[in-house]
């Protein structure tokens, strides 16, 4: 997976996120979500390297990412936190200006990227999530038996943590093999990856520490704006799978129309796991609309 890829470790605030870069071309940085690392890009990156220079991440708590500590109001796991983490690594390679294509906790990465720092994101694509405040206040019985880890992740530490080390395998196929393609999706190297960066130290508080941050201070911050005025300024493209969660349970386009100034977007015919499910399907949706 990644070949032709370079290794990066960037440090910011002495926490270091590690990066896989390859390509060339105008930046694009890739995001991913839980409980994955970078490796959900591993069907399109080839791809995407042909017309761009690709930074894939691990987030903060996840996969070859260092995993700190949370702080007790777990601001150091905050969305804004984590996109001035991914701020730095694009700098650090000496880009200010660049597109974003992120999935899942990646995405809501990305939206506060977007909306803290307009002058670098120049395009951002979201897959199958909608704003995080939006997916709280309207929380109903079917979204919450289908994404029951939103509330057990957030519980206090370490009772979480404490189940996720105790059979990280369980977890990991439990949480990704429960939706609506089971496995199938997945190639036997990168469920193995995704295991490798769950059993290391940390990664289960790292993860829950996320969660945690999106289900207090992240809302805070998104309240803000609001009351602010302040919304996604860069073009948007917003792709959600139809047989998911979110696409069920919300109206993604809506949400993020009232957060986004120019967004547009549609379902796909997929689940939850995207560039995993229908890799060359994402990239004909995506190229034309980065590469324009």
């Amino acid at each position: 997976m990644f070949e032709g890829f370079t290794t990066q470790r960037i440090d910011h605030d002495g926490v270091a996120i590690h990066a896989v870069v390859g390509g060339e071309g105008p930046p694009l940085l890739l995001l991913h979500g839980h409980p994955q690392t970078h490796v959900i890009w591993h069907k399109v990156a080839g791809e995407l390297a042909r017309h761009f220079t690709v930074v894939a991440t691990d987030l903060r708590g996840y996969g070859d990412s260092d995993k700190p500590a949370g702080l007790p109001d777990h601001s150091n796991y905050s969305k804004r936190t984590m996109a001035a983490d991914q701020m730095a690594v694009m700098r650090a390679l000496g880009f200010e200006r660049f597109r974003v294509l992120a999935h899942d906790r990646g995405a809501r990465v990305a939206h506060r990227l977007a909306v803290d720092h307009p002058q670098a994101v120049e395009k951002l694509v979201t897959l199958d999530i909608a704003p995080t405040l939006a997916m709280y206040a309207q929380t109903n019985e079917a979204f919450a038996r289908a994404y029951y880890h939103w509330f057990f992740l957030i519980r206090p530490a370490p009772f979480p943590e404490t189940l996720i080390e105790a059979d990280p395998e369980l977890y990991l196929r439990q949480t990704m093999g429960s939706r609506s393609a089971g496995l199938a999706p997945f190639t036997d190297e990168a469920l193995a990856e995704y295991l490798r960066g769950l059993r290391q130290p940390g990664a289960a508080h790292g993860l829950c520490e996320d969660y945690r941050a999106s289900a207090g201070i992240d809302l805070d911050h998104d309240r803000a704006d609001i009351e602010a005025g302040r919304m996604i300024e860069c073009e948007m493209l917003a792709l959600w799978g139809a047989d998911g969660a979110v696409g069920k349970c919300f109206q993604p386009l809506e949400e993020w129309r009232k957060v986004a100034r120019r967004v547009t977007g549609h379902a796909l015919p997929c689940g939850h796991y995207i560039a995993e499910e229908i890799p060359e399907q994402l990239l004909a949706e995506v190229l034309p609309f980065l590469r324009a």
